[in-house]
């Protein structure tokens, strides 16, 4: 039983530090019209994000055990 509690636990908080992540790189970017210097930068942002979330997903593999 305390495993399944853990397993749910820890699939709830992965999804709100994920959550914590896409909104700390939109910061209200997402309804104002974009210059293409201003759109290459998002775009960028977003690589970097996602980046970010496949390197903290690694380390919840590393750290599970």
């Amino acid at each position: 039983m305390e495993r399944i509690l853990n397993m749910i636990i820890r699939r709830l908080v992965n999804k709100g530090v994920n959550s914590g992540i896409k909104a700390a790189s939109n910061l209200g970017n997402k309804n104002r019209e974009q210059s293409p210097e201003e759109r290459q930068l998002n775009k960028q942002g977003q690589n970097g994000t996602r980046q970010l979330r496949q390197a903290t997903r690694m380390m919840r593999r590393f750290t599970k055990f």
